[in-house]
C-alpha cells in the first residue's frame, strides 16, 4: 500500500494565506453591516470631545481668541430617505441651497457626508430638534471643539485662525500652534487630557482699535489699495498696534481673501523710498565718511558719469543749493543722499545697511516673515547705490524699518520687533518669554541723537513732515514717497506710489515708534509730505494721551505702580433670564462656555437690547440673543 504524502510547506502556507483573507472579509462585512444599522456608534460624543486649546490674549488680559463648542452636521445616506425632501428642511437652518445639499449628498463617494462643518451651537440645537422630531432621518450632530474670536476683526492677521480639525492655519494660531494645542492626557483615563498654554501678545486692543479706525479712514480717503500702520515701543520691541487695512474676520476667514489675511508688516516687501534715508545716511554718518559739516550741491538733480563713460541721473523734487546731512533729512534731498553714498564703497555701504537688519529676517517670530531684497555689491551697477540711499532698488519689510527705528531711537542699539509678550500655562501661571534675537549696538549715539536732531527739524515749517507737527511734544519724523515696479513693464510706475512716515515721540528719549505706510494711493495726492504725515499726527495725539506720555497739557501723577483691577463680574444665569443691560462683552465671555446656554452675541462695547426680556423663564432650546453697542 502505498504511503500518504504530506502537503509541501508551501502549499500549507497558502491555505493559511487564504483561510486568514476570508476571515479578514468576513469580519469587515460584518463591521460594515453593524455601521450601517448602528452608525451613530462610530464614535461616542465623549471621544470626539478633546481638551481646551489655548487662548490668545491682549497684553491686557482681553481675549482674543477662546476655546468653544461647535457641531459637524453628518447625514448617513443609507438612512436619509427622500433627499429632497430632506434639502428643504435643512436648507434654512444650515443656511445652503437646497440643491447644494443634494448635490453634497449624491455626489459623495461615500455614505458618510459632512454636510456642514463647525455650525454654532444655536444651529446644531435646531438640528437635534429636527432629528428628535424624526424629521431628518440619517441626519446627526458630531460635538467638535473650535475657535471663536470674540473681537472679530480686530487685530485678525495677527491673531490668524484654525481649520476644521482645530489646528492652527494662519496667525499666532499657526506660528504658536504646538504651544495652543491642547495636550493629551493619561490614555487610560477618559476623556480629556490637558489644555493648551495661553498666548498672551504685545498689542493692546484699545491701541490696536484706535489705530485701525485711522487707518480705515486714511485708507478711504486716499483710495489706497491698503495701509499699514504700527505703533511699538522701542526700548522693548513690543508692538502694541498692527494695524492692516482691508481687514477679515476670522470667525469667517474662509468669506476672505489671500491679500486681506496675509500680515503685511512682516511679510509683504516693498520699497521704502525717502524714510530710508533716515538708515542710509546714519550708515553713511557713523562711519565717519561723511561729516554733519560735509555739504553737497543740488540743482535739482544727482549727476553722475562713470568710468566708461555712462551717465547716471537722478531727479529731485527740487532745487535745494548747499546741502548738508540735516539739510538731507529736512528737504528729503535724493541728490544730496546720492552724493553722500559716493562717500561710501560699495562694500563698507552694504555692510552698514545689513547691520541695520535689512536684507534678512527680523527674528519677530511671525510666520512667513520675508527678508526683504538687498543684492550683495557685487552685482550692483553704477546706479545702485546712490538710488538705495533714496530708498530704491532695496525692498524691505515694515517690520525690518521698525526695527532700524529702534537703534535711532535706543541711542544705537537695536531689538527685535515682536508681538508675543510671553506664554503661559493655562491657568495663567509659569510665564515664559519667547526667544528673541539680544539687543546689539549698530550705531554710535551720537549718530543716534544726531539723526533724532535731524528729524525734529523735519515737523518745522520748511519740512516736508510739518502736518505731523503736533505742537507740544516733540517729534522726529521722516516722510517718504516711492514709485512701485509696474509688473507688466518691469519698470518704474508713473501711477502706483507708496506715500510714508515713520515718527519717534518724544523726540529727545523715544517712548513710542509710529509708522505708517499707504499704498497705491488714488486721490488728490501720493506725496508722504501730504497724505501720510497727518494720520500720524492724529495716531500721535490719540496714543500720548492713551499711553500718557508727558506733554504741555497733560498732568503727571505719580503713584505706586500697583493697580488693583476688580474681578470681572459675570452675569447669573440660571432657570431666568437674568438683566444682560450693561455687560460688557468680556463680561459675557465666560457664558459662551456653558453647555447649558445658547448665546448669541452681535456688536461690540456693552449690551442695550436682549431677547428674550429679563425675568423670562428659560428653557434648554431658548436662544439668548444679545446686541452690543
Amino acid at each position: 500500500m502505498e504511503q500518504e504524502r504530506e502537503p509541501p510547506p508551501q502549499k500549507i502556507r497558502f491555505i493559511f494565506f487564504i483561510a486568514f483573507l476570508l476571515a479578514l472579509t468576513v469580519a469587515v462585512m460584518a463591521r460594515y453591516a453593524v455601521l450601517m444599522l448602528h452608525p451613530e456608534q462610530t464614535i461616542s460624543r465623549k471621544q470626539l470631545l478633546t481638551a481646551d486649546r489655548g487662548q490668545i490674549l491682549d497684553r491686557n488680559g482681553r481675549i482674543l481668541a477662546i476655546q468653544t463648542r461647535f457641531g459637524n452636521v453628518t447625514v448617513w445616506r443609507p438612512q436619509t430617505g427622500d433627499i429632497t425632501a430632506l434639502a428643504a428642511v435643512l436648507s434654512p437652518v444650515l443656511d445652503m441651497s437646497e440643491a447644494a445639499i443634494i448635490d453634497k449628498i449624491n455626489l459623495s463617494p461615500t455614505d458618510f457626508i459632512y454636510l456642514k462643518k463647525q455650525v454654532d451651537r444655536d444651529t446644531f440645537r435646531k438640528i437635534d430638534e429636527l432629528a428628535i422630531a424624526g424629521v431628518i432621518d440619517g441626519v446627526s450632530i458630531e460635538p467638535v471643539m473650535g475657535r471663536i474670536y470674540p473681537e472679530g476683526s480686530l487685530a485678525g492677521q495677527i491673531v490668524g485662525f484654525t481649520g476644521d480639525e482645530n489646528t492652527g492655519l494662519a496667525g499666532i494660531e499657526y506660528a504658536f500652534d504646538e504651544e495652543l494645542r491642547a495636550k493629551s492626557g493619561n490614555p487610560t483615563e477618559a476623556p480629556a487630557g490637558i489644555a493648551g498654554n495661553q498666548v498672551v501678545l504685545t498689542i493692546d486692543a484699545t491701541i490696536q482699535y484706535l489705530l485701525e479706525e485711522i487707518a480705515e479712514k486714511t485708507l478711504k480717503e486716499n483710495q489706497a489699495e491698503a495701509v499699514m500702520l504700527l505703533a511699538m515701543e522701542p526700548r522693548s520691541g513690543e508692538i502694541l498696534g498692527a494695524a492692516t487695512i482691508p481687514g477679515f474676520n476670522p470667525n469667517q476667514f474662509k468669506e476672505s481673501d489671500e491679500q486681506a489675511r496675509m500680515i503685511r508688516p512682516a511679510v509683504w516687501a516693498y520699497e521704502p523710498g525717502s524714510v530710508f534715508k533716515v538708515f542710509s545716511l546714519a550708515a553713511i554718518l557713523d562711519t565717519a565718511a561723511v561729516t554733519p559739516q560735509t555739504t553737497f550741491y543740488c540743482d535739482g538733480a544727482y549727476e553722475h558719469t562713470t568710468n566708461l563713460g555712462e551717465r547716471i541721473v537722478i531727479n529731485c523734487l527740487g532745487a535745494h543749493g548747499l546741502v548738508d546731512a540735516r539739510k538731507i533729512i529736512i528737504y528729503s534731498c535724493n541728490a544730496g543722499a546720492a552724493y553722500a553714498s559716493d562717500k561710501m564703497t560699495k562694500t563698507s555701504f552694504y555692510d552698514d545697511i545689513r547691520k541695520l537688519g535689512f536684507g534678512e529676517r527680523t527674528g519677530s517670530g511671525l510666520p512667513g516673515e520675508t527678508a526683504g531684497f538687498l543684492r550683495p555689491p557685487e552685482r550692483w551697477s553704477e546706479r545702485t547705490k546712490p538710488t538705495i540711499a533714496m530708498g530704491q532698488e532695496i525692498a524691505v519689510s515694515a517690520l525690518q524699518m521698525l526695527q532700524a527705528a529702534t537703534a535711532i531711537a535706543n541711542d544705537g542699539i537695536m531689538v527685535t520687533p515682536h508681538v508675543v509678550l510671553q506664554i503661559e500655562d493655562s491657568d495663567g501661571k509659569n510665564p515664559r518669554k519667547p526667544n528673541l534675537p539680544s539687543p546689539v549696538r549698530v550705531l554710535n549715539p551720537q549718530t543716534a541723537r544726531e539723526m533724532r536732531s535731524y528729524m525734529m527739524d523735519v515737523t518745522s515749517s520748511t519740512g516736508t513732515g510739518y502736518r505731523a507737527n503736533v505742537g507740544d511734544i516733540p517729534l522726529a519724523v521722516k516722510t517718504g514717497t516711492a514709485q512701485m515696479i509696474d509688473i507688466k513693464t518691469g519698470r518704474y510706475s508713473d501711477a502706483d506710489f507708496i506715500a510714508s512716515c515713520i515718527a519717534l515721540l518724544p523726540a529727545d528719549d523715544p517712548a513710542l515708534v509710529l509708522y505708517i505706510v499707504i499704498i497705491k494711493p488714488k486721490g488728490s495726492s501720493y506725496l508722504g509730505g501730504r497724505i501720510a504725515a497727518p494720520p500720524i499726527r492724529e495716531s500721535a495725539e490719540t496714543l500720548i494721551n492713551y499711553i500718557g506720555i508727558p506733554r504741555g497739557r497733560n498732568p503727571v501723577a505719580n503713584h505706586t505702580g500697583t493697580i488693583r483691577l476688580p474681578a470681572v463680574n459675570v452675569p447669573l444665569v440660571t432657570d431666568i433670564t437674568p438683566d444682560f443691560t450693561g455687560y460688557s462683552k468680556r463680561q459675557l465671555l465666560p457664558l459662551l462656555l456653558r453647555d447649558d446656554l445658547a448665546i448669541n452675541l452681535k456688536g461690540d462695547g456693552y449690551v442695550v437690547r436682549q431677547r428674550p426680556a429679563a425675568g423670562t423663564a428659560l428653557t434648554p432650546n431658548t436662544t439668548i440673543y444679545l446686541e452690543l453697542e
